[in-house]
């Protein structure tokens, strides 16, 4: 269909596909400028393939963003956020055109970069470049994950495409480096992304610093890759996109050449059109050249609109037929329905919980890991939700699933490999090999989580934790519920010395809000902290756990390790109702806090013990609570942690000692280093007295 209107006192005639395309540009456009703050270029120069991806393609349901069997779309470049709103606002998502307006604005559902909760239709949280790239490929693992578990002959409920727009800055970034070599590997072929490229970035033209051959690169992962010269041809577009949904056995990178700014008269082609409004001058001058109205601003056209909302009943027919599909899939594999249903729900049987080990009593203990490992394992027979892996790592983090399989495409080769977990390798498998690939396995970890149906766990070394901290603060920022088991969590690790010895890093993850972290001083303790970690809903968890061994401590003398749901708690107290001194320890340094208690309360000093294995959790409780473990009357305390002392003032206050770790590690056996750091049931005490000798 053409249409022709009389615009700006000249007769202009475009077709529908071009009158839609412009007007996702110039609402974009429109959006920009009304902030006075934003990125237009990128929406001018993607806006043909969006509208191809999103009107012949993508199968999603506006009145139902959360429809279970519906594409999922990442705009990996989060900074052209315009782009999405114009999107969703156009095929009738809950976004109306007064929130368009309040683009970037306080309160508004359309934030500055894409925000996961804020608007409808947004499936994750996107800014920091590279990461939407990699969360894509954890929602890919999820469909083909569920496809096998649940798809059966003549009912396939699960089928469903990943697509992604990603620019020159995603590529550039490591994790998307990362998350493409695991894609090929896995073979992810319903994982098709549009590579906006367009040669230019914030600074400059990328020739500046990005010469490779990004399509060779991808050939080299195992992708089936295209080129699309024009990224105005929408038909060529549309093309490379059928061929894209019809290789099944490689993911897709279909390269798009996009003019950033498209239609801009002098800021085509240029960085200054990537991050600044194009001002009131050069709107007028693009809204002239596109053939545009210069008035009203926000204009969309009843054309546009018309064709743009065939959406919401194309939506509806294909959630309606899916639904249809699983209703006899219903009435033919009702164990099935129910294993469905409880994991989409995150349902757990009331026995979920009922083999998880109580171990007894050992002065000579079990590493937390190791009893992590074995926690964890009795939680995934009841819970089959529960997915992950580590990054090469996991013989030491203790995180393989026992005899639940490698996530493999189904038919790879070479499957007896030394350190593949036990079980059948395929696509059903809950244990993912990550590689030696920290950053992807966080993103991927976040992606998988926000797919749904999933709780992904993510498995290195507490050292390594730094590798991954955008995805861990993304998860935390978007409250998803992933688990992270860091182990090897202090100097005590030993002769692997001050590179492999965290000393910052628990100070670090316990400042980022959203992020409950936890580490436990035994293994009771560790039994405890999976049981919050599984239930903890509205957030992200971090278990910090010990590669030595630490004694399982005696709970009919001290009190249960069931405390730990308070986040601190009175472990040992003195016969008076108020303490004189108060130890505060968390992990493995608890143990040498009882120790010491001991000895002092030989010696009549009132003494009282804290475990604090949760900042974040305590800090929830009652300030009644909080004052009954800690009363604030009692000035003379002692903290004592294998880590930086930053932060721990805040619960020890002016007249207090902490024993920490301020400076890099050594190499030497760990018991020597904990020696010559001063973490010894002598050195406490000595601290203890000298506090209490004061005034």
């Amino acid at each position: 269909m053409n249409c022709y209107k009389i615009v700006n006192e000249r007769t202009v005639f475009m077709n529908v596909d071009e009158l839609c395309i412009n007007t996702i540009r110039m609402l974009s456009v429109d959006m920009v400028e009304e902030a006075n703050s934003g990125h237009p270029g990128m929406p001018m120069g993607a806006a043909p393939m969006a509208y191809v991806l999103w009107t012949r393609f993508l199968k999603h349901n506006p009145e139902n963003p959360k429809w279970h069997d519906r594409d999922r779309f990442v705009l990996s470049a989060g900074h052209g956020s315009a782009l999405l709103y114009s999107l969703l606002h156009l095929t009738g998502y809950n976004l109306p055109i007064e929130e368009i307006k309040r683009f970037r604005q306080w309160g508004s559902k359309t934030p500055g970069h894409i925000e996961y909760g804020d608007t409808p239709g947004v499936e994750c949280t996107a800014g920091p470049l590279g990461q939407g790239f990699g969360m894509g490929v954890g929602m890919a693992i999820a469909e083909r994950f569920f496809a096998a578990k649940f798809n059966q002959p003549g009912h396939e409920i699960v089928n469903h495409f990943t697509y992604a727009i990603v620019s020159d800055g995603d590529m550039m970034e490591g994790v998307s480096s990362e998350a493409a070599s695991l894609a090929g590997h896995f073979k992810l072929g319903k994982l098709i992304y549009l590579y906006d490229n367009n040669h230019i970035s914030l600074s400059g033209e990328t020739k500046l610093t990005f010469t490779e051959d990004v399509c060779k690169r991808f050939e080299a992962y195992g992708w089936h890759v295209q080129n699309v010269e024009d990224g105005n041809d929408i038909e060529a577009v549309s093309g490379a996109i059928k061929k894209a949904q019809e290789e099944t056995e490689r993911p897709s990178l279909i390269s798009v050449r996009t003019h950033i700014g498209y239609g801009s008269p002098h800021k085509q082609d240029t960085f200054e059109v990537h991050g600044s409004p194009l001002g009131h001058d050069e709107v007028t001058a693009t809204k002239n050249n596109l053939g545009w109205p210069l008035e009203p601003k926000f204009y969309i056209p009843e054309e546009a609109i018309t064709q743009f909302r065939k959406a919401v009943d194309i939506g509806a027919r294909l959630e309606s037929e899916w639904k249809d599909k699983f209703n006899s899939y219903r009435k033919t594999y009702p164990e099935l329905v129910s294993e469905w249903d409880n994991m989409m729900d995150f349902k757990f049987p009331d026995t979920w919980d009922k083999d998880i080990p109580v171990f007894p009593p050992d002065p000579k203990g079990i590493a937390t890991r190791a009893a992590s490992g074995k926690v964890m394992n009795e939680i995934a027979n009841h819970i089959p939700s529960l997915i992950g892996g580590s990054a090469d790592l996991n013989p030491s983090t203790n995180t393989e699933l026992k005899g639940k399989g490698n996530f493999q495409f189904p038919d790879s080769e070479d499957k007896n490999v030394q350190g593949a977990a036990s079980g059948e390798w395929g696509y059903g498998g809950a244990n993912i090999a990550y590689g030696v690939r920290e950053h992807a396995m966080g993103a991927i970890s976040n992606g998988m989580a926000l797919h749904g149906g999933l709780i992904p766990f993510a498995g290195t070394f507490l050292i390594f934790s730094d590798y991954m901290r955008p995805a861990i603060r993304l998860a935390a920022l978007m409250k998803l519920h992933v688990i992270y088991v860091f182990t090897h969590d202090s100097i005590a690790l030993g002769e692997d010395g001050p590179t492999h010895q965290p000393v910052e890093q628990l100070a670090s993850l316990r400042a980022m809000p959203n992020l409950t972290v936890i580490r436990p001083c035994d293994a009771n303790e560790a039994v405890e902290a999976w049981k919050i970690a599984i239930a903890h809903r509205d957030g992200t968890v971090a278990l910090i756990l010990t590669r030595q061994k630490v004694p399982v401590i005696d709970r009919q003398k001290y009190k249960s390790a069931s405390e730990l749901a308070m986040g601190a708690y009175v472990i040992a107290d003195c016969s008076s109702c108020m303490p004189e001194i108060i130890l505060i320890a968390s992990g493995s340094e608890v143990h040498i806090a009882l120790a010491a208690y001991e000895k002092l309360n030989a010696e009549y000093i009132d003494v009282r013990v804290v475990s604090m294995p949760s900042w974040e959790i305590f800090e929830r409780q009652s300030k009644e609570y909080r004052d009954a473990v800690l009363p604030p009357q009692v000035r003379k305390r002692v903290a004592i942690e294998v880590g930086s002392t930053h932060g721990w003032h805040k619960y020890v206050g002016l007249d207090g000692e902490i024993i920490g770790v301020d400076r890099f590690g050594a190499s030497a056996p760990g018991e020597v280093m904990l020696e010559k750091f001063g973490f010894t049931t002598e050195n406490i005490i000595a601290k203890a007295k000298g506090l209490l000798s004061k005034e």
